[in-house]
């Protein structure tokens, strides 16, 4: 396993308690859409029992000339050093790992069942799709509680505008509260939602990525709605 330093670029907010950041990427450096890290601090100020790593997916493409990561900012160390880092700190990371890439078969439709900030790997995915002319359909059903925590939703948008074979479904899971100007869905994804905007699904790839009791219901969903093992992947994203 390699271990390479890398240096920050900028950071940004992309949606309510999120943000991005944006480092130099190495030349000797090569991953495939949807993959992840492992970060380590360097030296840092501060730490707690959580410790210095964390596993990150690679929100940005392979074709891209930077890697991105995005995270939910919490009161946590880790998240506080890396919030303060000024451009030009460095960090380390190894990898890249994990499965929850593009299949090679470009015919079957894609379908995407993400909450909150296991858009990120999604998100690498969908754009190097776009970048590769993918020609099967794919569907985005995204999760969120309310309208401000759609993270990259600006950028999601447009892909939708750009990348005539992708439908983005958002959904706030808080319907309850009414959030002025909102035209998305409401409430958890369900098999009635799948169906409504992808009626090919029984001939789809499902990938489930978010928290790990949404990963078992979606799963478990997937399953009872006749989608075989071989055709769903997923990540579960932990102490976010």
């Amino acid at each position: 396993m390699t271990s390479r330093i890398i240096k920050l670029l900028s950071r940004e907010i992309i949606a309510s308690g999120t943000m991005a950041f944006h480092f130099e990427k190495p030349s000797d450096f090569s991953f495939k859409a949807g993959q992840y890290i492992q970060m380590t601090l360097i030296d840092p100020p501060e730490t707690d029992d959580d410790g210095n790593t964390r596993t990150l997916s690679i929100a940005s493409s392979p074709y891209e000339n930077e890697v991105m990561f995005a995270m939910r900012i919490r009161d946590k160390a880790f998240k506080r050093v890396l919030k303060s880092m000024p451009p030009g700190g460095t960090v380390k990371i190894d990898g890249p790992f994990g499965s929850l890439v593009l299949p090679e078969d470009k015919i079957r439709p894609l379908i995407f069942l993400v909450g909150g900030i296991g858009i990120t790997p999604v998100f690498s995915i969908l754009r190097q799709a776009l970048y590769e002319k993918r020609p099967q359909p794919f569907y985005l059903f995204y999760a969120n509680r309310k309208p401000e925590d759609i993270t990259f939703k600006d950028i999601l948008c447009d892909l939708q505008k750009n990348f005539d074979n992708f439908r983005l479904i958002t959904t706030v899971t808080s319907p309850e509260i009414n959030f002025p100007g909102w035209t998305g869905e409401k409430g958890h994804l369900s098999a009635k939602m799948i169906s409504a905007y992808a009626p090919d699904y029984q001939d789809a790839f499902f990938y489930v990525v978010g928290s790990l009791d949404m990963v078992m219901s979606m799963t478990t969903m997937a399953r009872q709605m006749g989608i075989a093992d071989g055709f769903i992947k997923y990540e579960e994203f932990i102490g976010y």
